[in-house]
């Protein structure tokens, strides 16, 4: 329960709110990118070997050489991509860097020492933190922790003036959750009560927000890791989380919004993909398999075993890559290019159709090859080497951050649906295209009429 300074911060963020028609929050986000260490994280010995071992010559394009490179100890996980803030806890104020994730719903902080992380939130120093006396356990797709619930004020650098009163589950114990490198120390789930632990009863950080300081249930997001290397050696700013609403000055163009088919992740329907101009033709069940979400703490774009084989099969099929090497889409090899090469131009474009508010209408969002072919790291000064941002996936498809990075996400829970529109970050990368299509369902057929951004 909140305490009487924090009912006066409601009052006077309220009274705010009503009297002018922009109420939101914009909150800085940095970006880790992951950390590679070509040296130690690649086998460089086909390197060493002899001139055409491990090298591919495109045919279509005779200076398109390209090595493969075995990724080493990938098993053991992979970092990934990460948006975080920084956040205060507890009285005194203690600062974490926290994880954005879109995908699930428990606001957790290290509560521990921890070998891979410089700093934790310790319960016993902050005069505010009350223990709830409940055992939580959280499991993602990599990674889980265990721990306690609580509650605690906390407040955040450029947020809402004053501090709010949430539920904390301080992790005690984890096991493939923090790895080696990362700057952050807890995840901020965004998702809605159904995907708290140990169940709905815990109410999530951004509910309480809303509850508390009565802002608009929205908030959006803006990622811009687009062409950032895993080499990096600092955290370079990443974007924004807005909350309470979407910021124009983020976004050009239209925003087109697709519906939250149920309350628990972010889930929307998607209708069909295409590889260039080519549709996979697949039943729109296959895409939806399981669940179809949008999710900005997955690093990649995830799809059915049978979407992401048809995916890999269409885009040797219609580009100049016939020949490449299965580990490459497999995520075992990365592919190094002679620095000065431009290998985006290799790989087609892919479309994501989705359902539009008006269910007779569909629109799409096209990532460029420059979004999901992404940079990793450099070799000895000449060889630039990426990944394929694409993956299999056992439990659902998801849009993750190589296809959010392209787009200013509006997460508008007030009406129960996910916008995109083009990011103002993308155009200094030129990769990003917004098309929408009016849609008529003749026996299921899609049938395109308007393209708003070439």
């Amino acid at each position: 329960m909140a305490d009487g300074s924090c009912v006066l911060v409601w009052a006077v963020a309220f009274s705010l709110c009503v009297g002018v028609s922009k109420c939101y929050y914009t909150i800085p986000l940095k970006i880790y990118t992951g950390r590679f260490n070509s040296s130690t994280d690649l086998d460089l010995t086909s390197l060493q070997q002899t001139p055409g071992g491990n090298v591919l010559s495109l045919a279509s394009d005779p200076a398109g050489q390209v090595n493969f490179l075995d990724m080493v100890g990938n098993l053991l996980g992979d970092s990934g991509r990460g948006y975080y803030m920084e956040m205060s806890i507890g009285t005194p104020g203690q600062k974490l860097n926290i994880l954005v994730d879109t995908g699930s719903s428990n606001f957790a902080v290290a509560a521990a020492p921890h070998t891979f992380i410089t700093h934790y939130f310790n319960t016993e120093l902050s005069s505010t933190y009350q223990s709830a006396g409940r055992a939580v356990a959280v499991r993602y797709t990599q990674g889980n922790w265990e721990g306690e619930l609580g509650t605690d004020r906390i407040s955040i650098p450029k947020g809402p003036n004053g501090t709010i009163t949430i539920n904390i589950a301080a992790i005690l114990s984890s096991d493939g959750f923090f790895l080696p490198g990362v700057n952050w120390q807890g995840i901020l789930g965004l998702a809605y009560p159904m995907l708290a632990r140990p169940d709905s009863t815990v109410e999530p950080f951004f509910n309480s927000m809303v509850r508390q300081l009565g802002i608009p249930d929205v908030f959006s997001l803006q990622m811009c890791g687009a062409g950032l290397s895993a080499s990096n050696t600092a955290d370079p700013a990443g974007g924004s989380l807005i909350m309470g609403g979407a910021e124009p000055t983020l976004y050009q163009g239209p925003m087109w919004y697709t519906p939250i088919k149920e309350e628990w992740y972010y889930q929307v329907e998607v209708l069909k993909l295409e590889v260039g101009e080519q549709n996979l033709n697949l039943d729109c069940r296959e895409y939806n398999m399981d669940k179809a979400i949008v999710d900005s703490g997955t690093t990649l774009l995830r799809l059915p075993v049978n979407v992401f084989n048809a995916v890999v099969e269409a885009i040797t099929h219609t580009s100049l890559i016939q020949d490449f090497s299965s580990g490459f889409w497999a995520g075992t090899k990365l592919a190094c290019w002679m620095k000065g090469e431009t290998p985006w131009r290799f790989f087609p474009k892919l479309s994501i159709y989705l359902r539009a508010t008006n269910t007779s209408q569909s629109f799409r969002i096209t990532i460029l090859p420059q979004l999901y072919i992404q940079a990793i790291t450099d070799v000895d000064g000449t060889l630039d080497c990426f990944r394929f941002g694409v993956s299999s996936s056992a439990n659902g498809l998801v849009i993750g951050a190589t296809v959010m990075e392209g787009f200013y996400v509006v997460f508008d829970r007030a009406q129960r649906r996910v916008g995109f529109a083009l990011s103002t970050c993308s155009r200094h990368f030129s990769i990003i295209q917004l098309t929408v299509t009016n849609t008529e369902e003749n026996a299921g057929s899609i049938v395109p009429e308007v393209d708003l951004i070439s």
